[in-house]
C-alpha cells in the first residue's frame, strides 16, 4: 500500500507540473529526499518524451483552448463467404454532428445521428473510438456493435438465376461486436508529427515521414441467424426454387480472440504554407483464436489461423495556429478465415472538421 501511495503521489506531482507550463512546483506538504526527487526527475522526464519534438519541423500549439465543430460519416461492410458462396451486408451509412472542447491535453465533445434526435439508440449501432496522438506513441482504443440495420447489397450463390434480386433486403439477423485497443511508435518522432495531421494539436512545417511498429489486441464476436438469412432470400426467388446456404454458412455465433503485431509507414507532405497531406498504412499480422463451435476448427497452435488485417489513415489539414479545417479518414479490416468460412469486415469513418484556438500560453504572449 505504501508502494502505491508513493507512486500515486509522484503522478500528481507530475500532472501539477504538466499543468503550470514546465515550472518547478514545491510541494510542501510533503517529505522529500534525493530518492524521491529522482524517481520523480524519472517520470518527468519519461512522459514529456512521449511528446518530444524539433521545432525546425514541428510547431508546438500556441493556444490554450480551442472549439471545433465537426461532422462523421460512417461506413462498415461484411462480406460472408464459403466454397463457391458470397454475401456482402452494409447498413445506410451514418452521420453525426456536434461540437468539441479543447483544453491543452483535454479534449471532449459529443457528437448525434442527425436523423435520429431522440438520443435512444433504437437498435442501431453504437460505437466508441478514442484515439491518443502523441509524437512518439499513439493509442486506438474502439468499441463497436453493429446493430442490427444491415442489408443485403450483393450476393453470388452460384445457381443459375439473376443475384441483382436480392439486392437492397433489409436483414436484422447479423451482429457484429468488437472491442480492442492497440499501441504503436512513431520512430522518427522528433521530426513527423501525427497530432499535426489528426489532432490539429501541432504543425508540420517541414515535409517528412516515419515508421510505425504495433501491437494489439481485439475480443470478437459475430451472430448470424442464418435460418432468417434464407428465408429472407427465398422471399425474391421465383416460385418453385429454394436457397440452400453453403453448410460452412450454417453457424450461429462465432466468438474469437484477436493478437495482433503490425509495422507500416506515414508521411507528412506539407504541400504549402500551412496545408498539410497526410498518408499513413499499417500491415497487420494477427493469430485469431476461436472459442466459438466451429466443426473444423483445429486445436493449438495453426498457421491457417494467421491473418492479414490493416489499419488505413489519411488527412487533408490547413492550420494557421488560430484557425484550423480540413478532413481525415480512418478505416481498419478485420478478417477472420477457417478452411471452410471467412468473414471479412472493412469499417472507419470520415471526418470534416473547422475550429479555433484562443488564449495564448504565456511564453507565447508578447511582453
Amino acid at each position: 500500500m505504501e508502494k502505491l501511495l508513493r507512486v500515486l503521489l509522484l503522478l500528481f506531482v507530475f500532472v501539477t507540473d504538466v499543468n503550470s507550463e514546465g515550472r518547478v512546483v514545491v510541494i510542501k506538504d510533503f517529505p522529500s529526499d534525493t530518492l524521491r526527487t529522482k524517481e520523480l526527475s524519472k517520470i518527468r522526464q519519461t512522459i514529456r518524451g512521449f511528446d518530444r519534438t524539433e521545432d525546425k519541423y514541428i510547431e508546438p500549439q500556441h493556444y490554450e483552448f480551442t472549439v471545433m465543430l465537426q461532422a462523421t460519416r460512417t461506413f462498415e461492410n461484411f462480406v460472408l463467404r464459403s466454397n463457391q458462396q458470397s454475401i456482402r451486408l452494409a447498413p445506410d451509412g451514418l452521420t453525426k454532428v456536434g461540437p468539441y472542447f479543447g483544453w491543452r491535453w483535454i479534449f471532449l465533445g459529443y457528437t448525434f445521428d442527425i436523423k435520429n434526435l431522440n438520443f435512444k439508440g433504437g437498435g442501431l449501432r453504437k460505437e466508441f473510438d478514442l484515439s491518443i496522438y502523441s509524437s512518439q506513441i499513439g493509442v486506438d482504443i474502439y468499441y463497436r456493435r453493429s446493430g442490427r440495420d444491415y442489408k443485403i447489397r450483393d450476393v453470388k450463390l452460384d445457381y443459375d438465376m439473376n443475384d441483382d434480386i436480392f439486392e437492397g433486403i433489409p436483414f436484422a439477423g447479423v451482429n457484429v461486436g468488437i472491442t480492442g485497443v492497440s499501441a504503436y511508435y512513431i520512430f522518427n518522432h522528433g521530426h513527423f508529427s501525427y497530432p499535426a495531421a489528426f489532432s490539429q494539436s501541432t504543425c508540420q512545417t517541414i515535409s517528412c515521414g516515419s515508421w510505425l511498429a504495433g501491437a494489439g489486441y481485439t475480443s470478437n464476436t459475430l451472430d448470424l441467424d442464418y435460418t432468417a438469412l434464407q428465408e429472407a432470400l427465398n422471399e425474391r426467388i421465383p416460385s418453385g426454387q429454394e436457397v440452400k446456404l453453403d453448410s460452412g454458412m450454417l453457424f450461429n455465433s462465432i466468438k474469437y480472440n484477436d493478437f495482433m503485431l503490425s509495422a507500416g509507414y506515414a508521411y507528412n507532405w506539407v504541400f504549402a504554407k500551412n496545408w498539410l497531406f497526410c498518408a499513413s498504412g499499417q500491415v497487420a499480422v494477427s493469430y485469431k483464436t476461436s472459442y466459438g463451435r466451429m466443426a473444423d476448427e483445429k486445436k493449438g497452435f495453426d498457421i491457417g489461423k494467421v491473418n492479414p488485417d490493416a489499419i488505413g489513415r489519411f488527412a487533408l489539414v490547413y492550420n494557421n495556429s488560430r484557425w484550423y479545417a480540413g478532413a481525415s479518414a480512418i478505416f481498419r479490416t478485420n478478417n477472420y478465415h477457417t478452411s471452410r468460412f471467412k468473414a471479412n469486415n472493412v469499417y472507419g469513418s470520415l471526418n470534416a472538421y473547422i475550429g479555433y484556438n484562443f488564449v495564448l500560453k504565456k511564453k507565447y504572449r508578447k511582453k
